[in-house]
């Protein structure tokens, strides 16, 4: 299969969900190492209140994205709140009123991920934040699918990508935010907002490969 069901993609949130939930302390503890400590304890709130919402209301994929949204940016402070919230609405607008999802329309929605967040933050590449595991992956994404591979590969190649970017953070120094103020002493740890990325990134690849590998587009 070339693209999946976009109401069968209401699975993607489900298992990103779950994820937060098993990484929580992960998260928190080594985003303790150099910041407040809280980063897997709003993140898990804000998607907890998600899967909430959708019990009460379900949807499909760009629902789904869409409503995380929401609740991200008017429910969880900080500055992870917004330029997640902010991600994921434009995803879920690129995906909305589509009934199936491949790789081209998949690609479209990376992109506008990349434009809202550089309008929202002045972090770049090599600041020691989410975009140094989040640029990479969209920047892989889009050039495997220059260089004729399929759906899945791109999406396990950007999988790599993010994962490469998360670990590069630990020989950072932090340059935006509270944690830059630690100046060399932020080195030696990754970057809790580049790991929560990396993780998101990863576990929407692994599900949609997953449909895209199923005859009905639904995950084994």
């Amino acid at each position: 299969m070339d693209a999946f069901n976009q109401t069968d993609g209401s699975v993607v949130l489900d298992r990103m969900i779950a994820a937060i939930r098993e990484n929580k302390q992960y998260l928190s503890d080594i985003d303790g190492a150099i910041g407040d400590g809280d980063h897997g304890i709003n993140m898990n709130k804000g998607f907890e209140m998600t899967r909430q919402a959708l019990e009460i209301e379900p949807g499909d994929l760009s629902h789904g994205l869409l409503t995380l949204s929401k609740v991200l940016m008017m429910r969880i402070g900080g500055s992870m709140g917004p330029l997640y919230g902010k991600i994921f609405k434009s995803m879920g607008e690129t995906f909305a009123g589509h009934t199936a999802i491949d790789a081209p329309l998949f690609g479209e929605a990376l992109d506008r991920m990349k434009g809202s967040l550089e309008g929202l933050s002045q972090a770049r590449p090599g600041d020691k934040t989410l975009v140094d595991a989040l640029y990479p992956a969209i920047d892989a994404f889009q050039s495997a699918m220059k260089n004729g591979a399929s759906f899945s590969e791109a999406l396990a190649t950007m999988k790599n990508a993010a994962n490469q970017g998360r670990d590069a953070t630990e020989d950072m120094v932090s340059r935006v935010g509270r944690s830059s103020r630690l100046g060399e002493r932020s080195r030696g740890v990754i970057d809790a907002g580049a790991a929560s990325c990396a993780l998101l990134l990863g576990v929407m690849a692994d599900v949609i490969i997953e449909m895209l590998g199923q005859p009905d587009g639904l995950p084994a």
